[in-house]
């Protein structure tokens, strides 16, 4: 499992640079869903169970960004990996 904690993110941007670190996306990754999209189903291993703590803080302050990332991740779910999870706290 990896925690990614999203409770100070301010904008998309810095969500973008902050799933590049913590899941380890390549220095090409380009900062949009299509390029996350491509770098979970590509690119990366993404780990058996991802948890993000701060959720109500990305919802509240980002939330075309937490839409976009649950989504892409449910997404990735239901075609990839029925296994995976990804927790919102």
């Amino acid at each position: 499992m990896i925690t990614i904690d999203v409770g100070e993110v301010p904008d998309e941007r810095a969500l973008h640079l902050l799933l590049k670190r913590d899941l380890g996306f390549p220095d090409f990754y380009g900062k949009n869903w299509a390029a996350f999209w491509d770098a979970i189903t590509a690119l990366v291993p993404i780990p058996d169970h991802v948890r993000f703590v701060g959720w109500p803080h990305l919802t509240k302050n980002v939330p075309h960004g937490a839409e976009m990332l649950r989504e892409a991740l449910d997404r990735y779910r239901a075609m990839y990996r029925p296994e995976f999870v990804a927790e919102y706290a």
